[in-house]
């Protein structure tokens, strides 16, 4: 299935489109290259014309655009490995079946609606409505984990809270650690991104 296709029905019709999803064979490294990276670069891109050309306060720095870009780009691909690794490594303790390649599809997807309202953020006012987007994906991830890690459903909701626990942790972690590093590359600080 094409990357349209797979990102209209799984926004549209998911609890059609989870069972589909798994029919088909899990290949990690097919899954980043063609989902994950093309719609991650949505977010990364607005991101950089957003704070690049747009500003938000005091802040219109093309630089300071490509180094949060950068930072949004990798944070979201190392981010759904993450993810997935987590899902998978907790499986077993929910009654569930490991398989990073079911875990990797269960993430991925479940990230769609946040990396397309991701265009969002080139009107820097507007990135709430990501987040708004991300809980329409936590949804979704609530709808596929039965279907990609055979999760019984009296499970699935706390499989969720503990994933979500952990994940939110490693996500600021790994974001800080992106961001003192990248803005270390340009020679930025991170308080210029709050315009001092």
């Amino acid at each position: 299935m094409n990357i349209v296709d797979r990102a209209k029905n799984i926004i549209l019709t998911p609890k059609t489109e989870w069972p589909v999803i798994a029919g088909e064979d899990p290949v990690a490294g097919q899954i980043i290259s063609g989902y994950v990276i093309p719609l991650a670069l949505i977010p990364a891109v607005a991101t950089m014309l957003g704070l690049g050309l747009i500003g938000r306060g005091m802040l219109t720095s093309f630089t300071a655009g490509i180094a949060m870009a950068i930072v949004s780009f990798i944070a979201a691909v190392a981010g759904v490995y993450l993810t997935a690794f987590v899902i998978d490594y907790l499986a077993p303790n929910f009654g569930s079946q490991r398989n990073f390649g079911r875990s990797m599809q269960l993430v991925a997807y479940s990230y769609t609606p946040a990396w397309l309202a991701g265009i969002l953020t080139i009107i820097p006012a507007l990135g709430v409505l990501v987040l708004i987007a991300g809980l329409y994906g936590l949804y979704l991830l609530y709808l596929g984990l039965p279907h990609t890690m055979k999760t019984p459903q009296d499970k699935v909701v706390p499989y969720m809270v503990v994933s979500i626990i952990v994940l939110i942790i490693v996500y600021f972690v790994l974001t800080a650690i992106l961001t003192m590093v990248v803005f270390g590359i340009f020679g930025l600080s991170a308080m210029s991104m709050m315009g001092s």
